[in-house]
């Protein structure tokens, strides 16, 4: 019979964990043992911030709408009251792309809010 080398599949799972590691520091990089920690806690990381991100944007949204608001005599409070008993359902993604992109658009708004 003939003879039978070993190993490709676990010299495959090995080389493509090093593969995810590169550009890592250190041992991370060449050392398996090390990469394969720094993958599963970089796995995690990516995992839980791709949740958080969606939390800093809306955060940071109402921030700008806020600054933005208050330079036309408002605050952020009462905007998002008048449009909710307006029925005006623009979400503070697009509003506060308005207040930076076009300021202008932005105050026109405002002023049909307060009316």
């Amino acid at each position: 019979m003939a003879r039978i080398k070993r190993g490709t599949t676990a010299s495959k799972r090995r080389k493509n964990l090093l593969k995810l590691a590169k550009g890592f520091r250190w041992n991370r990089s060449t050392h398996y043992r090390a990469a394969k920690e720094a993958v599963m806690k970089a796995g995690k990381y990516a995992y839980r911030d791709r949740r958080a991100k969606k939390r800093v944007m809306r955060r940071l949204w109402i921030t700008r709408l806020n600054n933005a608001v208050r330079e036309h005599g408002l605050t952020y409070a009462q905007l998002i009251n008048t449009q909710k008993t307006k029925k005006n359902e623009i979400d503070r993604k697009v509003l506060s792309q308005m207040a930076i992109e076009r300021p202008g658009i932005f105050a026109k708004f405002i002023e049909k809010i307060k009316a």
